[in-house]
């Protein structure tokens, strides 16, 4: 499971005190609470940028309750001195403090902490929004002040978790020498430099980091998706759309087609199956047997029975290719066409559907052969029985 931690000042959490902020050791007793609240024993500790510190402290203190530690984007100092020189100068450092409070929930700070998508304008308002709530300007000037006093290099050799240091290459508020830093001063961490310049790991190359993390966690490298796989394709369409529509109007029929959306989904849930898209007036769905979409589509039927509404369906099984979100491929052709072929209120089903649901009590009548519009041949077609 997925526990979140909201320190003092930022998200759901408690409002800064008016006065000095609390010492930043205590931010471990804080998650320590949380941990207690929700009932984790032990748990895997991610901390991206000023949470670093933090998370190291907890690691290094409190081994038991630490399984593992993953430092994302992170230092264990941010300001320079004689013996840390890749850290940032005070001057800079302070420059940076001034326009905290001016810059906090504008679109000009987000394209400067993702430069991968600083030419988004949606992205920069949503980034814009999501710091506005989750600090106040005050807050953010005021935590981030906190974490350029914070020193956490005397805990580095106390932390024996298992620990994974990723860090973009090319991130200019925190340079990658602070990355191999860690990796070099706690014992046995590992180091993966990511390409890319963004300031967090959610946007940039996010798939590569979720796959290290997971890797990282499980000791199990994920096998990635297939892209054709084997699946009973369901397309549904209503009958005599366009004349309904003029009969109703547009408010009218959009409200309708809304319902039957609905209905659609629910009934494709209930099957087990998945709901690719809505095709304007139908449904195009996919499920792993032939069984649950014939029982999808005779159900679909009955309700939009209810509604006045006739529906023809067409089932076709066959390799499936995924195209982010979408399938494609002949036999998602073949469905469409056994659709086509269908009368009102009848569902169709391919020979090879037939074949696999011999035996079931599924109920199919002969239709014979039929040309299916720019598929080669004939196909021998079925009808789903009315129970």
């Amino acid at each position: 499971r997925l526990i979140l931690f909201d320190r003092r000042g930022t998200g759901p959490s408690d409002p800064l005190p008016l006065g000095p902020l609390p010492p930043w050791e205590s931010l471990a007793e804080e998650l320590e609470a949380v941990q207690d609240e929700v009932g984790s024993e032990r748990a895997a500790i991610m901390a991206e940028l000023d949470a670093g510190p933090t998370a190291l402290l907890f690691a290094g203190t409190r081994p038991e309750r630490t399984s593992a530690l993953i430092l994302a984007n992170t230092t264990a100092k941010y300001l320079a001195s004689d013996d840390y020189p890749i850290g940032v100068p005070a001057e800079v450092a302070e420059a940076v403090l001034d326009q905290v409070d001016q810059l906090w929930g504008t679109e000009a700070l987000a394209g400067l902490l993702m430069p991968s998508r600083a030419s988004d304008e949606r992205f920069r308002r949503w980034f814009a929004k999501v710091q506005r709530t989750g600090a106040s300007p005050r807050a953010a000037k005021a935590l981030l002040r906190a974490s350029l006093e914070v020193d956490a290099r005397p805990i580095l050799p106390l932390v024996h978790a298992p620990t994974l240091v990723l860090h973009r290459r090319d991130v200019h508020f925190i340079p990658v020498e602070h990355a191999r830093y860690l990796a070099e001063h706690i014992p046995d961490a590992k180091l993966v430099e990511l390409p890319g310049a963004d300031l967090s790991l959610m946007w940039e190359t996010r798939e590569l980091a979720l796959d290290l993390i997971e890797e990282f966690l499980t000791g199990v490298r994920r096998v990635p998706p297939p892209r054709r796989v084997l699946a009973t394709v369901l397309f549904t369409d209503i009958v005599g759309s366009t004349e309904r529509a003029g009969e109703l109007g547009d408010r009218r029929w959009r409200q309708l087609l809304d319902h039957h959306d609905e209905l659609a989904g629910q009934q494709v849930e209930e099957a087990g199956g998945r709901l690719v898209k809505t095709t304007g007036d139908g449904i195009l769905a996919t499920f792993d047997g032939p069984g649950r979409g014939i029982g999808c589509a005779a159900a679909l039927r009955d309700e939009l029975g209810g509604l006045a509404l006739q529906l023809r369906a067409g089932l076709h099984i066959g390799e499936v290719e995924l195209r982010d979100g979408d399938v494609g491929g002949v036999a998602v052709h073949i469905a469409a066409r056994v659709m086509d072929a269908a009368r009102p209120g009848e569902i169709l089903a391919s020979r090879t559907v037939r074949d696999l649901v011999v035996g079931s009590d599924i109920a199919l009548e002969d239709r014979g052969m039929q040309p299916l519009k720019g598929v080669e041949g004939s196909w021998q077609l079925f009808a789903v029985a009315h129970r």
